[in-house]
């Protein structure tokens, strides 16, 4: 493997998997969205192969992941870790490593990591000579049942979420959870919360979900999404459902990282699921005991979380709504529940109502 001069490697290829602790897990590396040993063809028929992953993800499975790809010449680029780093620098630099190494529109580009990665790398192979193939290969619990999936991509830009993007399939998305063997408490409880959200729009035997069982759900939130993304590839009306929880939920993200305490993206999204659910009480006459059933998993969800918001936040945190991409002119969209299983999108809601949303989210967890 050749390590791209302006980044950084952490091990050396040693022709073998060098992790001995994950060694009869990588023996069953396979899943029913992709077979990393079955990919040859696709590798073969590229004029080179680039693995873009992060600090975190490297020393843990970088070298077992080009082993077992059979991709000894690929080039690592290896970018820092976190959302912070989702922008449109860090993409340049993965342009300007493509370009150093020549490469063309028939090189191919494997995205090994969470969402952050698959978001960023998507969008780097997707406007890189108008676009080259990609592949996603998500290592957390997150990005396995949501970013990796559906064929959106983007950075963050202007204090917004996902500001600059677009729409492009992955030639493949290899799921495999053996990548969860390695991940924090809190990287798991974040990508709980994403999955809970497909509990409350599609199947709410989702809402079951708990660190006891989450593994048997993985592959149905994936079916779930890949089901809504194929009537609807370029959100024009029905993929917008997948956004529950994630307008005020992105708000608050994009605040918390201007503060001492940033928020993983599960964990934002999990606070804006109930502001949204109070929302859907007020507006759409959602049963009440949704609510407070969802209320009973925060203490577990945000256990790990690094929390510090008040009533002070919520201002702040509303600005943020004027950067939200389903806006229609400055008016925010939501969706909102009927009941479980029953969404409704492009609600406009009044700004008081909103407000007191945000100040009984704020008032629920500062409890907890």
């Amino acid at each position: 493997m050749t390590q791209a001069s302006e980044c950084k490697d952490s091990r050396q290829r040693t022709g073998q998997p060098w992790n001995d602790m994950h060694s009869e897990a990588l023996e069953s590396m396979s899943s029913q969205q992709g077979d990393m040993r079955g990919m040859g063809s696709m590798l073969s028929k590229a004029s080179q192969v680039f693995i873009l992953t992060d600090e975190n993800v490297a020393p843990f499975w970088l070298p077992e992941v080009a082993y077992w790809l059979r991709c000894d010449p690929a080039v690592d680029i290896i970018i820092k870790a976190g959302e912070e780093h989702k922008n449109l620098q860090t993409v340049q630099r993965i342009w300007k490593t493509l370009l150093k190494h020549h490469a063309d529109r028939n090189a191919l580009l494997i995205n090994l990591g969470g969402g952050v990665i698959t978001d960023l790398g998507g969008f780097a192979a997707s406007t890189y000579k108008r676009g080259i193939k990609f592949i996603n290969i998500p290592t957390t619990l997150l990005a396995m049942v949501d970013a990796a999936i559906g064929g959106k991509t983007g950075i963050d830009f202007g204090g917004g979420k996902n500001q600059i993007g677009t729409f492009a399939e992955a030639e493949e998305v290899i799921v495999d959870p053996v990548f969860l063997s390695t991940l924090p408490r809190r990287e798991l409880l974040s990508g709980m919360a994403e999955m809970l959200k497909y509990g409350f729009i599609a199947d709410a035997n989702l809402l079951n979900t708990s660190l006891e069982n989450y593994q048997d759900y993985i592959l149905r939130c994936g079916e779930i999404k890949r089901e809504i993304v194929a009537q609807d590839p370029t959100e024009k009306g029905l993929r917008k459902i997948l956004n529950f929880g994630h307008t005020l939920g992105h708000a608050i993200e994009s605040h918390c990282l201007t503060t001492d305490h940033p928020m993983m993206h599960g964990e934002a999204v999990a606070l804006g699921m109930v502001a949204t659910l109070w929302l859907s009480v007020e507006q759409c006459g959602l049963d009440k005991r949704v609510l407070k059933e969802y209320e009973m998993q925060l203490p577990v969800l945000l256990s790990e979380a690094e929390m510090n918001l008040t009533k002070s936040d919520v201002e702040p945190i509303l600005s943020y709504l004027a950067l939200d991409k389903k806006n229609k002119g400055k008016k925010p969209q939501f969706v909102l529940l009927e009941a479980v299983g029953k969404p409704i999108w492009d609600v406009e809601v009044e700004p008081k109502l909103v407000s007191d949303a945000m100040d009984y989210t704020i008032n629920k967890v500062s409890s907890l």
